[in-house]
């Protein structure tokens, strides 16, 4: 009882002391700081130590990206170099699949002419080389083309469905409207790195950021842009997951033929093709093989042969 009751006289007004817990601003701050500096260390500051750790080598993708984009921009405000990028990585709806299947890799260097080619560079300098430290060359360029072609399988499917389909149509005039671009590949690289690194607020800054964009311009860039929002959410949900069991493993395409096995008993060849020194030689099937020799009576055989006799 003591310690009780000098806890209560040292408070002076003789009530217990407790423990107060953080309230709720309290408690919502802490969270949101928490969370800032992981996303800050998972989405920045890891990609940077690889890229400190690569060099230059670690831009490879995004400096190849923003070259393109310079070019193809530098290229379209020529007459003739505009038809020559329409030609090259111009997609569109009323274009047949193959053809569009086949621009569809250089479109992701065709900027829109109607958008500021210097921030779209900016953006998507920033992607590919997030994504290229953190997921890799390979995962970059399939995640990139993925869910930039699904936007543009989507807008075709859209314009087929027509206007009147539940909203989800689209007029054919739609289909004479160029493609995305590199947009719909920044916007599906942010969010897949969103999904994988497990990064809300990156996640919800992209996916938030391109509903705003289809709300207040309805268009078919911002209904391709929410697309790709859905494919790499889609992406990054499978993304750990083990292979199904029917699905081949794409690995075992690049493995090499295993050569035979040489014997360790046998010694280099000569000159001729014959058996070097040390090498034993295979019995050969064709040749003649000796019959048995007779078997020879035995000694005690042949008394026991006197003896009856």
């Amino acid at each position: 009882m003591r310690p009780v009751e000098e806890r209560r006289g040292a408070t002076g007004g003789g009530g217990a002391v407790r423990d107060r817990a953080p309230g709720l601003p309290a408690r919502v701050g802490a969270f949101v700081l928490r969370t800032l500096r992981n996303e800050g260390r998972t989405i920045f500051v890891d990609p940077v130590r690889r890229l400190l750790g690569r060099g230059p080598a670690g831009l490879l993708l995004a400096g190849v990206a923003v070259g393109g984009v310079i070019f193809f921009h530098a290229l379209a405000q020529r007459p003739a170099g505009a038809d020559v990028v329409r030609a090259v990585g111009g997609v569109q709806g009323d274009l047949p699949l193959w053809l569009a299947l086949l621009r569809t890799p250089v479109s992701l260097y065709v900027p829109a002419l109607d958008l500021p080619v210097w921030a779209g560079i900016t953006q998507l300098f920033l992607a590919f080389a997030l994504a290229e430290n953190s997921l890799g060359r390979a995962r970059t360029l399939a995640v990139a083309y993925a869910t930039t072609l699904a936007g543009t399988l989507t807008a075709r499917v859209m314009i087929m469905a027509g206007p009147d389909r539940w909203g989800f149509g689209l007029p054919p005039e739609a289909g004479q409207v160029l493609d995305t671009g590199p947009s719909a590949a920044v916007v599906g690289l942010f969010t897949y790195i969103s999904v994988v690194r497990r990064a809300p607020v990156v996640f919800l800054l992209t996916g938030g950021s391109m509903v705003w964009e289809s709300i207040a311009k309805p268009n078919l860039a911002g209904r391709e842009h929410l697309v790709a929002v859905a494919a790499a959410i889609v992406l990054g949900l499978l993304h750990g997951r083990r292979r199904p069991a029917w699905l081949p493993d794409p690995r075992g395409l690049l493995r090499r033929t295993k050569r035979p096995k040489r014997s360790k008993r046998s010694g280099p060849a000569g000159p001729d093709g014959a058996a070097g020194p040390g090498s034993v030689a295979a019995p050969d099937s064709a040749a003649p093989v000796a019959p048995p020799a007779a078997e020879m009576p035995s000694p005690r055989a042949d008394a026991r042969v006197n003896m009856d006799i």
